[in-house]
């Protein structure tokens, strides 16, 4: 009989509906439950899991403090991945994000704490490092480094995770916090830059690149981001910040090249636009402390990067539907 769990928060999004399967497919010792209110992440991202008989999908959300109340109990492992994630989003919306990021966190740790957790997870961002320079070329975050939020939505996750380890100082609750490099890979929405720029090309759109491509990140295969996670949750010392980089920094340009090489197109599919407000320049973590835990990403940059644009080609009723509403709401 299986009597741990583990409740994932958000875990329709992207990187928590990656997390389920690898936890599914590699924990089958732990009874996942899966709480979204749907806001930011579709339930068709995870509707195939359904009738694994160590699976529930609840369909509430973090910010509602009765349903958390009767959803989460004792001795549960907590791992937030709910979250306004788009930073455009946070520009045009800061409101929206700011409720989602830090009130419905704060919330969760309410009653996280009240219920006497395990442990508690909160996912985070490298965002809240701020912008590294190119040129003096400085070396990538750590996580002692100041942290320099420069947009709403990494001030955001910088206010959830602070708030996070506040509750571990405060009331002894057991947080562990991880900041991710860019996550890419399947189920990803077709708004963020890899998954727009595939599915743009596959409907003979242009890619729109924010202003003259400098702006540098590090790639971490979505799959190594979950592996990472899990391996905090088990081995991660409390009140601690694990960064999970994947070591792999490419400029805007050069990947905008790379997915039109692997997709047969030139130069003349590239469409520049104005540059994001406040966009931050390069960002890029040094992951050695997670290292120590004995994790290590395992997927080469540019292997894990055609296999993901296959995973778009071969899946176009997940995501065309998603680009449709899109395209109807901002019309």
């Amino acid at each position: 009989m299986i009597d741990q769990r583990v409740v994932v928060t958000g875990g329709a999004g992207f990187i928590g509906a990656n997390f389920l399967r690898f936890m599914l497919e590699n924990h089958p010792e732990y009874q996942i439950v899966n709480i979204d209110n749907l806001s930011s992440g579709v339930h068709t991202s995870v509707r195939e899991l359904e009738g694994k008989p160590n699976y529930k999908f609840v369909h509430d959300s973090i910010s509602d403090p009765l349903a958390m109340t009767r959803k989460i109990e004792e001795g549960d492992i907590v791992i937030n991945f709910a979250a306004e994630s788009h930073v455009d989003t946070s520009i045009t919306n800061p409101t929206k994000v700011f409720m989602n990021n830090v009130s419905g966190v704060q919330n969760l740790l309410e009653v996280a704490k009240m219920k006497g957790v395990k442990r508690f997870v909160q996912i985070s961002t490298d965002e809240v490092y701020g912008s590294l320079s190119i040129s003096p070329r400085d070396p990538p975050s750590t996580e002692e480094d100041k942290v320099r939020s420069r947009n709403p939505y990494s001030a955001s996750k910088l206010a959830g995770e602070q708030l996070a380890l506040a509750y571990q100082n405060t009331f002894g609750l057991d947080v562990v916090v991880t900041r991710s490099s860019n996550n890419f890979g399947p189920f990803q929405f077709p708004e963020k830059v890899i998954p727009l720029f595939v599915t743009n090309l596959m409907q003979g759109r242009k890619v729109p690149l924010y202003g003259t491509g400098e702006n540098v990140r590090d790639w971490i295969y979505v799959e190594d981001n979950c592996e990472g996670i899990w391996t905090v949750t088990e081995k991660g010392k409390a009140g601690e910040i694990y960064n999970l980089g994947g070591g792999n920094e490419v400029s805007n340009f050069d990947l905008t090249h790379k997915i039109l090489g692997l997709m047969g197109y030139g130069e003349e599919s590239i469409e520049y636009v104005e540059d994001r407000q406040g966009h931050d320049l390069r960002y890029a973590l040094e992951g050695r402390k997670a290292m120590m835990l004995g994790w290590r990403p395992k997927h080469d940059f540019s292997s894990a990067l055609e296999s993901t644009v296959e995973w778009y080609n071969d899946n176009e009723q997940w995501w065309g539907k998603l680009k449709e509403d899109k395209d109807r709401r901002t019309s």
